[in-house]
């Protein structure tokens, strides 16, 4: 593709998230939070959410954090979807590797996590019992699968009690998801062919 410049999926996804908060004009603003530093947080698996999270970290001056369970979770995508039905279904509350020790020192708090399960993940209920967001502005960013949202903000609003909880950024970012459904599709062709 000769003088077509190329971009990668990062860039449009970085590009995405900057444009759906409002440009420039929205992240000067976000810049100054009403009280305390600006932290961003988050839970990835395929990368979606980090890549949103570091885009956040560079426009706001942030400080980041990595949400990650004590015992990581399967890399294989199916072993990883079951483990965690089935934590959602009991209630489970995976142990985190740290926490925010200064959290207090933060007046607004981007929370970022994909869905799992049609909810938030085991993890950002244990970060969320973990640390006290009363009186703290909580902007969640969200990405899915193709599925909504599902309960996960009835989740934020019974587990950061006492936080302002603002519209939520949503972005369908499936790759993973339809990925695999191309492959099992591929392979179901040549089942067919060969029988």
């Amino acid at each position: 593709m000769q003088g077509a410049e190329r971009y990668s999926r990062r860039d449009v996804l970085a590009t995405s998230a900057m444009l759906s908060l409002g440009g420039t004009a929205c992240a000067e603003e976000l810049k100054q939070p009403s009280a305390g530093k600006t932290l961003i947080a988050y839970l990835t698996r395929s990368g979606n959410t980090r890549v949103i999270a570091g885009t956040l970290q560079r426009t706001l001056r942030a400080d980041l954090f990595e949400i990650r369970p004590a015992r990581p979770y399967p890399d294989d995508y199916e072993q990883h979807v079951a483990q965690a039905m089935r934590e959602r279904d009991s209630g489970f509350e995976p142990p985190l590797t740290t926490k925010v020790d200064n959290i207090g020192a933060y007046g607004t708090v981007f929370l970022g996590f994909p869905i799992w399960g049609e909810t938030a993940p085991p993890p950002i209920r244990s970060f969320l019992k973990a640390h006290d967001l009363a009186g703290k502005t909580l902007r969640p960013f969200i990405t899915h699968g193709g599925y909504g949202v599902g309960a996960s903000l009835a989740v934020l609003a019974t587990q950061a009690t006492g936080a302002k909880i603002e519209d939520a950024f949503v972005m369908e970012a499936d790759q993973e998801r339809r990925t695999l459904n191309h492959v099992r599709d591929w392979l179901g062709q040549i089942n067919s062919s060969q029988s």
